[in-house]
């Protein structure tokens, strides 16, 4: 990702800006090479050109002016209808995107190697005031809002860099990257980026149940960072939590929490995935369900299975309560064949298995139906 001023992720905060990601602090800070005048390479690769489209419908966004547009949300509007492609080159996109109901079978592309190259980033919280009046609220604050069906993304970061130390006070801390509401929704190599409420993954009304899919991702945050009601699969994914520097104890708090309407028969499924953890040991709790006051009936639906759980991750207890209204025992969560101390299992009731029979059902065949994004990916 090329350094820009306007940047507001310190070198400590960021996964994809920190010296264990050596890629990501060298496109960060290192130079551009010198270029010979009038040979500026194309900054979308494989990917061709506004001269050389991949196809009809293919639009190229770049922020130095080589493309059809130089922001992304630009290029959206553009793409009016279905079936629309955007190349986006690598870049800061500090701007807030929303895809609407009517641009469906919309696929980006990050045009970098790797998905720190290309971000898109704003910081909304909650609690941010609006120029009209009143606050932003948990959706509002998305940096990206996709609603469209059939949408699909690879090698792309979607973050929101919104910090509560730089908000003393303000109690709406949720902060979403990215809200996902559309059904077969995929995503495929890219990083979410955030702390409190990070991957809204959810569905456009109660009785709409979308079906959505995360493939070799990079998902950070602390306090229900992954949430929603979407019926949502995450393969091969590396969940990260954060330290807090506000908490002086135990829990900092949650990876996932779901909110899964009750007449769906699938919430959230993680498997072959692994979560690690900056925070000290047992400080952060696995999940917690999310009933929403819009839903009382909602029964929130955890999977987690042949998963890596780090320390970072309460073994003895890694359920709790949202709610003492809806304890955590009442819902849909379970766990299969997971590894690492945070999978230890020392107190049983606190930690429900499926069985071998069980475990049959739950695969992302039997999450996602007749639709086969894995294929896509490759």
């Amino acid at each position: 990702m090329p350094s820009s001023p306007h940047f507001r992720l310190p070198l400590t905060r960021r996964g994809f800006l920190t010296a264990s990601a050596a890629l990501g602090t060298a496109l960060a800070l290192a130079p551009a090479p010198a270029r010979a005048a009038g040979h500026a390479p194309c900054p979308f690769g494989r990917y061709g050109s506004p001269a050389a489209r991949l196809t009809p419908r293919t639009l190229y966004v770049d922020p130095s002016g080589q493309g059809d547009f130089t922001t992304v949300q630009a290029a959206v509007t553009a793409a009016s209808g279905s079936g629309w492609t955007l190349v986006i080159a690598p870049g800061t996109y500090r701007e807030t995107v929303s895809v609407d109901v009517t641009r469906t079978g919309m696929t980006w592309l990050g045009a970098g190697d790797d998905p720190r190259e290309v971000v898109i980033v704003y910081d909304n919280a909650a609690g941010t005031p609006k120029p009209g009046g009143g606050t932003y609220g948990t959706t509002g604050s998305a940096t990206t809002l996709l609603q469209a069906d059939g949408f699909s993304a690879r090698h792309i970061t979607f973050a929101n860099d919104w910090l509560r130390a730089d908000h003393p006070g303000m109690s709406g801390t949720q902060a979403v990257a990215i809200k996902v509401q559309g059904d077969r929704s995929a995503f495929h190599h890219c990083r979410f980026l955030g702390h409190q409420d990070t991957l809204y993954a959810d569905s456009m009304a109660l009785g709409v149940f979308a079906r959505q899919y995360f493939s070799h991702c990079y998902v950070e945050g602390d306090v229900d960072f992954v949430f929603g009601r979407g019926t949502a699969v995450y393969e091969h994914c590396h969940f990260r939590t954060l330290t807090r520097t506000d908490l002086a104890s135990a829990p900092y708090g949650f990876v996932f929490a779901p909110s899964t309407a009750g007449a769906n028969p699938r919430g959230y499924l993680v498997t072959r995935s692994r979560v690690t953890s900056e925070a000290p040991d047992a400080y952060y709790k696995l999940a917690r369900p999310w009933v929403p006051s819009s839903d009382p009936t909602a029964r929130p639906s955890l999977t987690v299975r042949d998963t890596h759980l780090g320390p970072g991750i309460d073994a003895v207890a890694p359920y709790t309560n949202m709610s003492a209204s809806f304890p955590w025992q009442e819902q849909r969560f379970a766990e299969y064949r997971n590894t690492g101390p945070g999978a230890e299992i020392t107190a049983p009731e606190n930690r429900p298995q499926l069985s071998a029979a069980q475990a049959e059902s739950a695969t992302r065949e039997a999450y996602l139906g007749d639709w086969a994004p894995w294929k896509e990916g490759r």
